[in-house]
This record gives C-alpha cells, structure tokens and sequence, in this order.
C-alpha cells in the first residue's frame, strides 16, 4: 500500500511539474533565458514583443573559427503566427564584413542611412537594421596591418515594436555576446539616455534652416556655400560610425519644398574605396584620405543647375567637407579628384 503511495506522489509531481513547464510565461522565461547565449535584456526584449505577445523559438550558430556568430528569437503575432522578432549577425573577417557593406551601398554610396546617436560606432542601414563596427583589441592586426574588427547587424522584425529605446539596449546586449564568442574584446557600449528609437533611414534626420545648424557639417560648409540662407540642411554624420551623410536642399526659412539638393557621404575603412573609384580611376567629386590605418572616403552629389554651384564650387565644398571630416577624426593624406 505505502508503495503505491509513493508511486502516486511521484507520478503527481511529475505531473505538476509537466504542467508547470507547459505555462507559456515559464516557457517564456525559458527562451529568454538561454536565447542568443543568455544575453538578452530581458525586460527590453519583452518591451519589443507588442502586445505582451508569447515567445516561440530561439536558434543560434556559432563558427567562432571563420569568425561568424548569429542568433535569433521569434514571437507570436497578433494572428497567433510564428514571427521574428530580433536576428543578430556578427562577423570579425574582413570578407564578410566588405560583403555585408557591398550589399548595403549601391554603385555610387549614396543609399539612405541614418545616424544612431554621438557616440555609437553604427548606423541604421537601407533596410533599418542596426549596424555596428567596433574594434576587437584581442584579435590583434591582419596580414596587412590592420586593426581586427567586428561588424554586426541587428535586425528586429517587421511585428515588432522596434522603434523604442529598448532596441537599443538590446541591440548593444547581442553586440557584447558577439564580442565575447568571436574574441573580439571590444569595449562595452553603453545605450543612450533620454533617446526615442531607432531613426528611419528613409524619413533622415529632421532638415532646418542652414543659419540654424551647428553640427560638423554646417561648420564645414558654411564659409563656402552660397547664399546660405537659401538652405535647409539635414545633418545625419555620427564621428564614430563607420558612414554619415549630410543633405542640403534649397528652401526658405518657413522649410518650404526646396526645387535643388545636394548630399556629402563619408565612408570609413578599406572597403569604401569602390565607391569612389571606377576601374581604379577616381570618380568625380570625390575624395581619399587615410584614417586609422585605413582608407576613407568622401563624396559629393548634386542635382543638375543648381543655381551657383559649378563644379569648381562644388568641389571646394568636398574640399571643405572632407577637411572637416579628416579633422575630427585624425586622418592624413587627404586628396580631391581634379
């Protein structure tokens, strides 16, 4: 008798803790808890799935030989759909990292882009990712001298409720996991206070009135460009981030639709070369210079006839731009096509 009781208690405690784990709030707790190596934020990621939605799946892959990391988590939507929620990819080999970029900016590099806030080494890409580009002090130099670094993407999804502060936090959590699988060593980043989400690259940073502007570029520009109070100017450049742009247009005070525009883009490391040379030649209106070891690049685009701007203008505004830029961050040898 006293043998079928411990058999029924036993059977009973299997059962409630079958039925434990079954709750989807401890399931919940369960992939958060071992999703991308454990280093999700939980309360930030919980912040990105609307609508308290439920966790469904998590995946990783690490070859920490080729240098490659990458792990996802997926939710439940308002269908009651597997969907993505967060996907990060980390790279610390130079051809993965010139692929990814490659895909990022078109022939000429002037793809949409937004800045993340001073400080932070990344960008929003075409496609709203998070991009960052950090050093990797413990991987030493390449065969050519070179700082090793890690680049690495973080992609929330399209369910998602990605444009709040918590991305942040959770995209900087996945690039310190990278960091610490690869054996990168990069230093801990740090989210930023007091910041709303992620920008849209597509919408770009707010334009004001040229007078109004105080940021590297209106410095730069400001003693060359004509009839600056004709100009409206939106200044997405970040001087750490690996590429920033800063779009001009014409327009009156009261930010009416300007009829003319123009836009300056920097790219930092060996991997912009291509976008300002074509067959080894340098494209017009473009400019090279040797930052941190490594290459970077400078370029201007305009539309046709805008009113005072030759390209002799315009290319003593590169001048000023990229003289500007080279300052900020150290570099030498700069040089200007023509």
């Amino acid at each position: 008798m006293r043998r079928w009781i411990k058999v029924t208690v036993a059977a009973a405690a299997v059962l409630g803790v079958g039925g434990w784990i079954a709750e989807p709030y401890v399931q919940d707790w369960m992939l958060l808890r071992g999703a991308c190596a454990g280093a999700l934020p939980a309360d930030a990621v919980r912040r990105l799935a609307v609508h308290g939605s439920h966790f469904t799946e998590d995946t990783a892959t690490s070859h920490e030989r080729l240098g490659s990391y990458s792990c996802s988590l997926a939710f439940e939507d308002d269908e009651g759909d597997d969907a993505l929620l967060l996907r990060m990819e980390a790279y610390t080999r130079r051809d993965d990292q010139d692929r990814e970029y490659m895909s990022l900016f078109d022939e000429q590099g002037f793809s949409p882009s937004a800045a993340l806030p001073a400080g932070l080494p990344g960008f929003v890409d075409r496609f709203g990712s998070l991009q960052f580009r950090v050093p990797c002090p413990d991987l030493g130099r390449d065969a050519e001298g070179r700082q090793r670094r890690m680049t690495v993407r973080t992609v929330f999804g399209r369910e998602a409720a990605a444009g709040q502060p918590a991305a942040y936090e959770t995209a900087l959590a996945l690039v310190a996991a990278a960091s610490d699988r690869l054996g990168c060593g990069a230093r801990p980043l740090r989210a930023p206070e007091g910041e709303s989400g992620p920008p849209d690259p597509e919408d770009g940073p707010r334009a004001v009135p040229f007078g109004e502007a105080d940021g590297s570029c209106a410095r730069a520009l400001r003693d060359t460009l004509p009839r600056p109070s004709g100009w409206r100017l939106a200044d997405g450049l970040n001087d750490a981030a690996p590429t920033g742009r800063c779009d001009l247009e014409t327009g009156d005070e009261d930010g009416g639709e300007g009829e003319h525009g123009m836009t300056f883009a920097a790219w930092y490391g060996d991997w912009s070369r291509r976008l300002v040379t074509e067959d080894g030649v340098p494209r017009p209106l473009t400019a090279t210079a040797r930052c941190d070891g490594e290459a970077a690049s400078f370029a201007l685009s305009a539309d046709e006839d805008v009113p005072g701007l030759g390209k002799a203008r315009q290319r003593a505004l590169l001048r000023a731009f990229a003289e500007e830029q080279s300052r900020r961050r150290d570099c030498t040898d700069l040089r200007v096509t023509g």
